[in-house]
């Protein structure tokens, strides 16, 4: 079994591009509707998707966990959207960040803005701009809906509405340009989410995935779990030669061999493909890998130690 976690990783590393377009493409099947300017209304709405993906999206097959904590939250007859919450405790505990790095619609396409040829920078000492993620998860998306409410006990879906370029790229803008009525509705709001939109786009080209690093609450929320999710990275402290190519690699800016499952650590897998040794590897299970370590030391320690028959052949 562990052999086999050792050969299917790179191969996961490797194919990470044609499994985000492939989550994509499931994310979001209905893509006449695209053409046809209208939404997909069907059962499929009322269950949630991992990633973050536009429930006003044409083609949009499922709902954005995040815009429908939101809505039930702001809503005058429920306080606390249990299902939903529950729903993205079970995927953090399950996955983690590697919804992030593998099945997100907007991380996939910042990626691809990041392969605009022009000069990258790194966000290392925007290290401290990662915690303000947190404060949109609370304030935004729980605070505000729940407490900032109207006459009629309804409260706004202030991060959908006021903060998320994913609703104008996969919502706003194709539906507008299918419809005539939406585009002569557009006003303020929708200059203020598009001017959004144009800097995290060109953020994007220059800076590896900084919506994800710095402002989305969805990444935010499975970070939390990511110490503790079943999906996780591993590093076989006996292959290891402290090389430092797995930190060079990693653009989300993490030591894995210091702290392989770092809150900002999407389980892109970079660090599996530049190990020169195979010991940075993706670990899908319980427990985290230090039981192995504490073996492999015992075993080590006790071939250092001469055994009695051993001092008896060399005297």
């Amino acid at each position: 079994m562990d052999k086999k976690r050792v050969r299917l990783s790179p191969l996961a590393a490797r194919l990470r591009g044609w499994i985000q377009a492939g989550a994509v493409l499931l994310t979001n099947l209905h893509l006449p509707n695209f053409l046809r300017g209208g939404l997909y209304r069907g059962p499929g709405k009322t269950v949630c998707v991992p990633g973050l993906n536009c429930y006003s999206c044409p083609a949009a097959a499922g709902a954005c966990p995040i815009g429908a904590f939101q809505a039930v939250a702001g809503s005058s007859k429920f306080h606390f959207s249990y299902y939903i919450t529950g729903l993205l405790i079970l995927l953090g505990v399950l996955l983690g960040r590697f919804i992030c790095g593998f099945l997100c619609p907007f991380g996939w396409f910042q990626e691809l803005m990041h392969r605009i040829p022009i000069k990258k920078r790194s966000t290392r000492r925007l290290a401290p701009l990662t915690w303000v993620k947190y404060g949109v998860l609370l304030v935004m998306v729980v605070l505000l809906p729940a407490l900032a409410v109207n006459d009629v006990g309804l409260g706004d879906p202030f991060f959908c509405k006021y903060l998320c370029p994913q609703g104008v790229l996969e919502g706003a803008i194709p539906l507008a340009l299918t419809n005539e009525s939406i585009r002569a509705a557009l006003g303020t709001l929708f200059t203020w989410k598009f001017g959004i939109l144009l800097a995290v786009l060109a953020l994007s080209a220059v800076f590896f995935r900084p919506f994800c690093k710095w402002l989305c609450p969805l990444g935010a929320f499975y970070a939390l779990f990511n110490r503790v999710s079943m999906v996780r990275m591993d590093v076989d402290r006996a292959k290891c030669i402290s090389c430092g190519k797995c930190a060079r690699a990693c653009k989300m800016d993490v030591d894995v061999t210091r702290t392989p499952n770092h809150s900002e650590c999407i389980r892109c897998g970079m660090c599996v493909r530049h190990c020169p040794t195979g010991a940075v590897r993706f670990r899908c299970g319980l427990g985290t890998g230090e039981d192995r370590d504490r073996a492999c030391a015992r075993k080590g320690k006790h071939l250092e130690k001469p055994t009695e028959s051993m001092k008896g052949e060399q005297t």
